[in-house]
């Protein structure tokens, strides 16, 4: 779904949430499920757990960017660390390749999960 630029009090276009939101949707993926608990019925639960097993298939798509993410932080924390003996450079680098990593396993974790997992 895609948004129109929104104009300010100026007249002049504003692009600065499209990108935000843009980059947002690039790197989380909540945005792409229900969630389950809200759901008011059996009917309406069924349909967002479904839905949630649907929109699996797009996890590997994250993980993959987030290890991209997780090569890139460690490779400037080593950077850093080693050719400009840079230590709290590198310790953040290294502390985001910790944090990305994290968040590839909490991926898999949920892919495993959604696709599969038996539903009664």
């Amino acid at each position: 779904m895609a948004t129109a630029p929104q104009q300010n009090d100026e007249g002049t276009v504003s692009h600065e949430a499209s990108f935000g939101r843009t980059l947002y949707r690039f790197l989380f993926f909540d945005w792409l499920f229900r969630d389950v608990s809200a759901a008011r019925d059996l009917y309406e639960r069924h349909a967002a757990r479904e839905h949630n097993r649907r929109m699996s298939r797009y996890l590997p798509v994250y993980m993959r960017r987030w290890s991209v993410l997780a090569t890139f932080d460690f490779a400037l924390g080593f950077l850093f660390e080693r050719v400009m003996s840079a230590t709290m450079l590198s310790a953040l680098f290294f502390t985001g390749s910790c944090v990305t990593v994290t968040g590839i396993v909490v991926m898999t974790v949920t892919w495993l999960f959604l696709t599969y997992a038996k539903l009664s």
